[in-house]
């Protein structure tokens, strides 16, 4: 296993974390773990010198933490750094603050939670929070030990990002981030403006939730060409751990074999080891897999503020995943969060036709939001020939 150091910590993580949210299951519950399997995997991980655990109080339908903390006796509590995540959405006053910390102290079974994150913020959220005074409140449980460090997970845009590290003091920073994801949410800019302020990034979706993984014919003939083979996921792996402002990457693995192909792929890489070849390889797909956009949406955003709330290039990026990746049920499952917690779905369009007189690429964007609403809403097939 190689190591880097944690943002400003005394500390070195290892450069892959297992990420708790995508644990074998039962008979196809995502409730129910496969707790023997799990563990093995777990300990496996630990063994071979991984030190990096996430998780959070929503995972496996809140049994994540549970099961950790059983996972992590017989002295693998000690070898790690935990980190789990407050359930934001959650917090309505601020006594929830110490009302849910206090809870996953107690489902994981420890007396620290060594680095702490604020869930998925966004611009409202982050807003509500500060607030209800989170800011004043983090530094209590840090004093009295039950939180190591603070940090906090991101999905928004880069300027709400820079915003947001700019607002408070933190430690570390968890972004969704992959070759395909340079310029989405926070991406490339965030990761350099977070580690320029001495925060320690952390990565998650590094493979787009399993999409890289399994890339499409003609993806995977470019990938044939390269002198060096590597599998899709490793390419994706090894296309991050290249980058020195990137501390840890975090796999959700479900399986024994991710483990160990993880944990290999993470012993031979290295900080700007990657050839100039190999970097205009990884060009070339992303620019394939662009290519295969039914929408041709740039991510702009000149089509925003909606004047009622759609997030339409979250919508059109959703739709496009989906069909490009042969992957719907994924994109459908973020837009059900999407249409619910935000409403910002593609179902709240009333077709004022306001965001098609700014669209550079002409988009008739009134006609794509019934359809995107209909296929990731309804469950309906995508249209045309192809039906993934």
């Amino acid at each position: 296993m190689q190591y880097r150091k944690f943002g400003e910590l005394d500390w070195q993580g290892s450069i892959l974390g297992l990420g708790c949210m995508r644990l074998p299951t039962l008979d196809g519950d995502k409730t129910s773990i496969d707790e023997p399997e799990a563990t093995r995997m777990i300990q496996y991980a630990i063994d071979h010198g991984l030190n990096y655990m996430d998780t959070a109080y929503s995972y496996h339908g809140g049994n994540s933490e549970l099961f950790l903390g059983r996972a992590l006796k017989g002295g693998y509590r000690e070898k790690v750094k935990l980190a789990t995540k407050m359930p934001c959405w959650l917090i309505e006053r601020p006594q929830d603050f110490d009302k849910y910390l206090n809870q996953q102290l107690e489902k994981l079974q420890t007396e620290q939670i060594d680095l702490y994150l604020l869930h998925g913020l966004n611009e409202n959220r982050w807003g509500k929070l500060r607030n209800l005074g989170i800011r004043e409140w983090s530094a209590k449980p840090i004093a009295d030990g039950r939180i190591g460090h603070l940090g906090f997970s991101f999905h928004d845009t880069y300027q709400v990002f820079k915003e947001i590290v700019d607002d408070h003091t933190w430690t570390f920073c968890q972004i969704q981030y992959n070759y395909m994801d340079t310029e989405f949410q926070a991406g490339t800019r965030g990761l350099q403006y977070a580690a320029s302020k001495g925060l320690a990034v952390v990565i998650m979706e590094p493979i787009l939730g399993g999409q890289l993984a399994d890339p499409p014919h003609q993806i995977q003939d470019l990938w044939n060409t390269a002198s060096k083979k590597r599998e899709p996921a490793d390419w994706a792996l090894q296309w991050l751990w290249n980058q020195p402002e990137v501390s840890v990457v975090l796999s959700g693995m479900s399986a024994m074999q991710h483990v160990k192909e993880n944990l290999a792929s993470a012993d031979a890489s290295g900080t700007n080891s990657l050839s100039e070849e190999e970097l205009a390889l990884i060009e070339r797909v992303r620019g394939s897999y662009e290519e295969l956009r039914p929408i041709p949406c740039t991510q702009c955003r000149y089509c925003l503020p909606c004047p009622n709330g759609v997030d339409i290039p979250r919508n059109f990026r959703l739709y496009n995943d989906g069909k490009i990746h042969e992957q719907p049920d994924r994109s459908r499952q973020v837009y059900t969060w999407l249409s619910g917690d935000q409403k910002a779905g593609a179902d709240a369009c009333l077709q004022c036709y306001e965001c098609e007189y700014e669209c550079p690429q002409n988009i008739p964007i009134s006609e794509w939001m019934p359809v995107i609403h209909q296929v990731l809403g309804e469950g309906m097939p995508y249209p045309g020939p192809s039906t993934s």
